[in-house]
Formats: C-alpha cells, sequence, structure tokens
C-alpha cells in the first residue's frame, strides 16, 4: 500500500512497510502537472499478468509490487488488494501509469482530482 501526499504543486507517494522491499522502491515523487487523470480501477489489478516485471515482485493473487512493462508502457505496481487501486495517468515521467493501492480509492481520487483542476 501507498500513502499520497501532496505539497508545492508535487505529489508524493511513500511505499508502506515490506512493500518497499518487493517493489524496491521506498517513495515516488512527479509535479501534479504530469498526471493526465486518476480513476479508482480494481481490474487494473486483478488477474495475474501485469507484464514483464523489470523489477520488483508478483505473486499472482497476494502481491504485485515494482516495475513492469506492459503493453509499450512502463508501469509501477504496488497492490496486495486490487479492491483498493487507484490508477494514475502520467506525462513526461519515467513511468507511464501507477497502479497502486490506497486507504481510501474514491478519497484519494477525488483530492488528486482537486488539485490537478485547480
Amino acid at each position: 500500500m501507498v500513502t499520497i501526499s501532496i505539497a508545492d504543486g508535487r505529489i508524493h507517494f511513500d511505499v508502506e512497510g515490506i512493500d518497499r522491499m518487493w517493489a524496491l522502491r521506498s517513495q515516488l515523487e512527479f509535479p501534479l502537472s504530469h498526471i493526465r487523470s486518476v480513476r479508482v480501477d480494481p481490474e487494473a489489478a486483478a488477474g495475474w499478468w501485469h507484464g514483464i516485471k523489470l523489477w520488483g515482485s508478483n505473486i499472482p493473487g497476494i502481491l504485485t509490487a515494482g516495475t513492469f512493462y506492459q503493453n509499450g508502457r512502463v508501469v509501477f505496481y504496488d497492490v496486495h488488494d486490487p479492491a483498493r487501486t487507484i490508477v494514475i495517468e502520467l506525462d513526461h515521467e519515467h513511468y507511464d501509469q501507477m497502479v497502486v493501492e490506497v486507504e481510501d480509492p474514491e478519497g484519494e481520487t477525488t483530492k488528486i482530482r482537486k488539485v490537478i483542476s485547480a
């Protein structure tokens, strides 16, 4: 799971707990202006195939964490429970997409949409 914070025109993702080891990342940060869209999308993390694992971990049905190459795009995952998944589409970044589990998917998407539309 990740914790999201927003400050000074940037969005910051903190990878929590042991997921830091599985994802091989502890945090990521991007300018808010690089976010194209955000949505709640449990289907994005469902299933066992998430692309070619570049680095990280994939234990089907249990955990997907790390960097994957999927359909010509670089995607970061950190998901245990697909029901709490949000997807963030990015421009001008190493990652084209973030697929992450958060505590409150609806609340986080609303918060991000509000600041990127301002």
